[in-house]
């Protein structure tokens, strides 16, 4: 249902011109889709739309941002070689150090990447606790980021 819905408000968005979100909400109701403001917002955060100028005027609508997903990658690995220090594993726990105050920015941009292998991240300062499924993929995730910070 909600990936059915979000598909259509991106078809919605590309097709009209929809300023807000009861604009967009009465279009959903009219296409069967019964949404409240809170499901809107949220898929609209979800989606990643934004709101552009009509003409450079005043007026504004919005719109699917299609991040370039190369472009996104290669940011994440600026980030991942100017922040990483060093790593250590524990099990399926690897632990990165980073330059002071660079960790959260690491933690995202691992995140980011999307690696299966990796559950989740939490940083601090300058340390990361990156969880990783299990101690062999942890290995690869070793492996991934030498290639990368060399």
């Amino acid at each position: 249902m909600k990936t059915a819905r979000q598909n259509k408000i991106l078809e919605l968005v590309s097709k009209n011109e929809i300023t807000t979100q009861e604009e967009l909400a009465d279009l959903l109701l009219a296409s069967g889709y019964n949404v409240t403001q809170a499901t809107i917002s949220r898929d609209i955060r979800e989606l990643g739309l934004s709101k552009m100028s009509l003409d450079g005027g005043a007026s504004q609508k919005y719109v699917a941002v299609i991040k370039d997903e190369t472009t996104m990658n290669d940011k994440y690995l600026n980030v991942l070689k100017t922040g990483f220090v060093s790593m250590a594993m524990a099990q399926n726990i690897l632990v990165i150090k980073t330059v002071g105050g660079m960790a959260m920015g690491v933690a995202a941009a691992l995140d980011g990447l999307k690696w299966n292998e990796i559950v989740g991240s939490i940083a601090g300062d300058d340390t990361i606790m990156c969880a990783i499924r299990t101690v062999d993929e942890t290995y690869e995730v070793m492996e991934k980021l030498r290639k990368i910070i060399l």
